[in-house]
């Protein structure tokens, strides 16, 4: 199996981090190396915020976010036109699972959290309604869930005539 292959098969979701920081110049570099994700028309449509003490308690997050290191909200830039709103958050999608395979390639792991469309999250971040906002944990696992088993693709493809 190819490298990368391997980091897309055994990249999971982490629920609980371990109490061992994450170096912030290799958060950033990880992030840069992300952004060289696909995104139409180069708009690269995310923005990220580093969430410090005081808003992480804000945000309220019931598992506070596994008890990750870092929290972290990518933004998904507000569009001008309707269209637009689907294909930055396909980008910053992209952006993010291209982040996540990085940070694991390193032995971090990632916590995509549903909060972000909370009016009270986007008020914490001190951003307007119209951004769409996805909110991660980001640390070295405590521990690596096991695989959750997947629908074999051959029962998703169809080849239409």
């Amino acid at each position: 199996m190819a490298e990368i292959e391997q980091l897309v098969v055994e990249r999971r979701h982490i629920k609980q981090f371990a109490d061992r920081p994450v170096d912030e110049s290799e958060l950033l570099c990880w992030l840069d190396a992300a952004a060289h994700a696909p995104n139409h028309r180069m708009t690269q449509p995310w923005e990220v915020i580093f969430v410090g003490p005081e808003t992480r308690a804000r945000l309220n997050h019931p598992a506070n976010f596994g008890e990750a290191p870092v929290v972290m909200a990518v933004l998904s830039k507000a569009p001008e036109l309707a269209m637009e709103r689907d294909e930055n958050l396909i980008a910053t999608a992209c952006f993010i699972q291209n982040f996540s395979l990085i940070a694991w390639s390193h032995g971090v792991g990632v916590r995509w959290t549903s909060i972000g469309w909370k009016a009270s999250v986007h008020e914490a971040l001190g951003v307007s309604d119209d951004w769409d906002v996805i909110v991660l944990g980001v640390g070295y696992p405590a521990e690596v869930p096991a695989p959750k088993p997947r629908t074999p693709m051959a029962e998703k493809v169809r080849t239409l005539p």
